[in-house]
């Protein structure tokens, strides 16, 4: 039986600014250690964690002109950050050649209280609109091959796969699957 949808959050979506660099970083940090922590050495998590998810390094991608970075916020407390996706220009992958003006959405994360409730689709309509204002035909980005349920949801959304690369962390190896869209 098919459970019932969760009605639709009210949602305000904006460039992500300076400081909401903290929050980007707390629920980057927890998506991941929930989504992924039981695949890796502690240490492993731990150090990736560090460099991708600390403040730092967060604040580091929202005054990258390279990156762009949106959040959503309820409307009802319009300063906290309950998901938020990135726009990352200049990368690419081998299995990416041919495509057109490729574009990596290189992350998107919601917050688990807001599953299911069309929070996350917002992000990528409005990280797909950035992209096409900017002139990039190709969308993509990397899903690890054993989560399932972003593999579902950017399925959902029009990606299919074209490959596949190594995603390491320390000494963990993981194998992402690339996915692509045209927009």
């Amino acid at each position: 039986m098919a459970q019932p949808t969760k009605p639709k959050p009210q949602v305000t979506l904006r460039p992500a600014l300076d400081k909401d660099a903290p929050q980007i970083a707390a629920l980057g940090s927890s998506v991941f250690s929930t989504s992924f922590g039981y695949s890796m050495p502690a240490a492993d998590l731990q150090a990736y964690l560090e460099s991708a998810y600390s403040t730092s390094s967060l604040s580091r991608d929202l005054s990258n002109p390279s990156v762009t970075t949106i959040v959503a916020c309820p409307t009802y407390t319009p300063e906290t950050v309950i998901g938020f996706a990135q726009l990352t220009r200049g990368t690419s992958e081998p299995c990416l050649e041919g495509c057109e003006q490729p574009v990596e959405l290189q992350r998107l994360y919601v917050s688990p209280d807001f599953h299911g409730g069309g929070v996350g689709r917002m992000l990528v309509e409005e990280i797909e609109k950035v992209a096409r204002e900017e002139g990039f035909v190709t969308m993509w980005l990397g899903v690890w091959e054993e989560n399932f349920r972003a593999q579902r949801v950017y399925e959902r959304m029009g990606f299919t796969k074209v490959g596949s690369h190594d995603f390491v962390m320390g000494s963990c190896v993981q194998t992402d699957w690339i996915l692509t869209k045209r927009l």
